[in-house]
Protein backbone atom coordinates (compact mmCIF):
# COMPACT_ATOMS: atom_id res chain seq x y z
CA UNK A 1 0.00 0.00 0.00
CA UNK A 2 0.92 3.24 -0.45
CA UNK A 3 0.27 6.80 -0.25
CA UNK A 4 1.35 9.85 -2.39
CA UNK A 5 -0.53 12.97 -4.03
CA UNK A 6 -3.84 12.68 -6.29
CA UNK A 7 -2.74 12.40 -9.77
CA UNK A 8 -4.53 13.43 -13.02
CA UNK A 9 -4.34 9.51 -14.36
CA UNK A 10 -5.87 8.31 -10.82
CA UNK A 11 -9.25 10.33 -11.68
CA UNK A 12 -11.29 7.12 -13.54
CA UNK A 13 -9.96 4.85 -10.57
CA UNK A 14 -11.19 7.27 -8.02
CA UNK A 15 -14.45 7.91 -9.82
CA UNK A 16 -15.10 4.43 -9.57
CA UNK A 17 -14.12 4.16 -5.60
CA UNK A 18 -16.52 7.23 -5.60
CA UNK A 19 -19.37 5.61 -7.50
CA UNK A 20 -19.46 2.30 -5.70
CA UNK A 21 -19.05 4.29 -2.23
CA UNK A 22 -22.11 6.32 -3.10
CA UNK A 23 -20.14 8.88 -1.72
CA UNK A 24 -21.10 11.34 -4.59
CA UNK A 25 -21.40 11.25 -7.95
CA UNK A 26 -18.23 10.34 -9.81
CA UNK A 27 -19.04 12.56 -12.17
CA UNK A 28 -18.16 15.08 -9.95
CA UNK A 29 -14.74 14.51 -9.37
CA UNK A 30 -13.09 16.13 -11.90
CA UNK A 31 -13.88 19.48 -11.10
CA UNK A 32 -13.17 18.87 -7.31
CA UNK A 33 -9.98 17.79 -8.41
CA UNK A 34 -9.18 20.26 -11.03
CA UNK A 35 -7.63 23.04 -8.96
CA UNK A 36 -5.27 20.65 -6.89
CA UNK A 37 -4.34 19.22 -10.79
CA UNK A 38 -3.36 22.11 -12.33
CA UNK A 39 -0.62 23.28 -10.21
CA UNK A 40 -2.08 26.00 -8.74
CA UNK A 41 -1.53 27.37 -5.53
CA UNK A 42 -3.58 25.88 -3.22
CA UNK A 43 -3.68 24.42 0.19
CA UNK A 44 -5.70 21.77 -0.44
CA UNK A 45 -4.73 18.80 -0.12
CA UNK A 46 -5.76 15.33 -1.93
CA UNK A 47 -4.04 11.64 -1.15
CA UNK A 48 -4.70 8.45 -3.41
CA UNK A 49 -3.84 5.05 -1.71
CA UNK A 50 -2.72 2.51 -3.87
CA UNK A 51 -2.31 -1.10 -4.24
CA UNK A 52 -0.39 -3.16 -6.64
CA UNK A 53 -0.02 0.12 -8.41
CA UNK A 54 -3.99 0.73 -8.84
CA UNK A 55 -5.50 3.43 -7.02
CA UNK A 56 -8.64 2.53 -4.27
CA UNK A 57 -9.11 5.47 -2.14
CA UNK A 58 -8.66 8.87 -1.37
CA UNK A 59 -8.94 12.12 0.87
CA UNK A 60 -9.53 15.13 0.51
CA UNK A 61 -8.82 17.85 3.30
CA UNK A 62 -9.13 21.80 2.98
CA UNK A 63 -8.33 24.62 5.59
CA UNK A 64 -11.31 26.11 7.50
CA UNK A 65 -11.14 29.60 6.73
CA UNK A 66 -11.09 31.85 9.24
CA UNK A 67 -9.09 29.47 11.79
CA UNK A 68 -5.56 29.50 12.82
CA UNK A 69 -4.31 25.70 11.68
CA UNK A 70 -7.57 23.70 11.62
CA UNK A 71 -8.74 21.71 8.48
CA UNK A 72 -11.73 19.83 7.49
CA UNK A 73 -11.13 16.20 6.19
CA UNK A 74 -14.35 17.29 3.27
CA UNK A 75 -14.24 13.01 1.50
CA UNK A 76 -12.65 10.35 2.54
CA UNK A 77 -13.37 6.52 0.86
CA UNK A 78 -11.88 3.30 -0.16
CA UNK A 79 -12.98 1.19 -2.78
CA UNK A 80 -15.39 -1.63 -0.68
CA UNK A 81 -13.17 -4.59 -1.88
CA UNK A 82 -10.44 -2.92 0.08
CA UNK A 83 -12.45 -1.87 3.22
CA UNK A 84 -11.73 -3.32 6.57
CA UNK A 85 -8.08 -3.36 5.80
CA UNK A 86 -6.38 -0.78 6.89
CA UNK A 87 -6.27 1.41 3.87
CA UNK A 88 -8.72 4.20 5.35
CA UNK A 89 -6.36 4.39 8.02
CA UNK A 90 -3.28 4.84 6.89
CA UNK A 91 -4.88 7.96 4.28
CA UNK A 92 -6.08 9.52 7.52
CA UNK A 93 -2.46 9.03 9.25
CA UNK A 94 -0.52 10.24 5.92
CA UNK A 95 -2.94 13.15 6.17
CA UNK A 96 -2.61 13.60 9.77
CA UNK A 97 1.63 13.65 9.91
CA UNK A 98 1.17 15.77 6.87
CA UNK A 99 -0.52 18.38 8.76
CA UNK A 100 1.30 18.21 11.82
CA UNK A 101 4.93 18.61 9.81
CA UNK A 102 3.51 21.93 8.42
CA UNK A 103 2.38 23.45 11.88
CA UNK A 104 -1.61 22.52 11.69
CA UNK A 105 -3.30 21.63 14.81
CA UNK A 106 -6.75 20.50 13.92
CA UNK A 107 -8.30 17.87 12.37
CA UNK A 108 -12.33 17.80 11.57
CA UNK A 109 -14.53 15.46 10.09
CA UNK A 110 -18.54 15.77 9.18
CA UNK A 111 -20.80 13.11 8.24
CA UNK A 112 -24.11 11.49 9.11
CA UNK A 113 -26.22 10.61 12.15
CA UNK A 114 -28.12 8.01 10.48
CA UNK A 115 -27.83 4.30 11.29
CA UNK A 116 -26.33 4.03 7.75
CA UNK A 117 -23.29 5.89 8.71
CA UNK A 118 -22.55 3.85 11.93
CA UNK A 119 -19.41 2.10 10.35
CA UNK A 120 -18.37 5.35 9.41
CA UNK A 121 -18.61 7.38 12.64
CA UNK A 122 -17.12 3.85 13.91
CA UNK A 123 -14.21 4.24 11.65
CA UNK A 124 -13.51 8.39 12.88
CA UNK A 125 -13.82 6.90 16.69
CA UNK A 126 -11.07 3.90 15.83
CA UNK A 127 -8.73 6.34 14.34
CA UNK A 128 -8.44 8.50 17.65
CA UNK A 129 -11.54 11.38 16.49
CA UNK A 130 -14.02 12.53 19.23
CA UNK A 131 -17.97 13.07 18.31
CA UNK A 132 -17.48 16.86 19.17
CA UNK A 133 -20.75 18.44 18.32
CA UNK A 134 -23.90 17.73 16.16
CA UNK A 135 -26.10 19.12 14.72
CA UNK A 136 -29.86 17.91 14.57
CA UNK A 137 -31.88 17.79 11.41
CA UNK A 138 -28.94 19.44 9.71
CA UNK A 139 -28.47 17.11 5.78
CA UNK A 140 -32.73 16.70 5.83
CA UNK A 141 -35.17 16.34 8.36
CA UNK A 142 -33.91 13.32 10.80
CA UNK A 143 -30.67 13.67 9.53
CA UNK A 144 -27.71 14.99 12.19
CA UNK A 145 -24.37 16.66 10.91
CA UNK A 146 -22.37 14.89 13.58
CA UNK A 147 -18.82 16.72 13.46
CA UNK A 148 -15.67 14.43 14.75
CA UNK A 149 -12.17 16.20 15.91
CA UNK A 150 -8.54 15.43 16.61
CA UNK A 151 -5.98 17.50 17.74
CA UNK A 152 -3.01 16.83 15.56
CA UNK A 153 -0.32 19.53 16.47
Amino acid sequence: MNIRPTRMEDIPALAGVVDETGLFPGEMLPDMVSDFLSGQEIQDIWLTCEESGKPVGFCYAAPEKLTDGTWNMLAIAVHPSGQGRGHGSAIVQSLEAILHRNGHRVLIADTSGKDEFAQTRAFYRKNGYSEEARIRDFWAKGDDKVIFWKLIG
